[in-house]
């Protein structure tokens, strides 16, 4: 059982921090006036093809 709960322990803060990790390239790239990376926009669960529409 061990094993298990330790797979949903490291998967949970594996997922946690890519999500963070692909948040703080977003933004980086958004204040640098760049377009953020297809791969981090999906991993916050923005689609890629309408993040050129969004206007501020």
């Amino acid at each position: 059982m061990s094993a298990l709960r330790n797979s949903i322990r490291t998967g949970f803060f594996g997922r946690a921090f890519a999500v963070l990790g692909a948040a703080n390239a977003v933004s980086a790239a958004v204040e640098a006036g760049r377009r953020p990376r297809a791969g981090d926009l999906r991993e916050l669960g923005i689609d890629p093809a309408s993040f050129g529409q969004v206007s501020r």
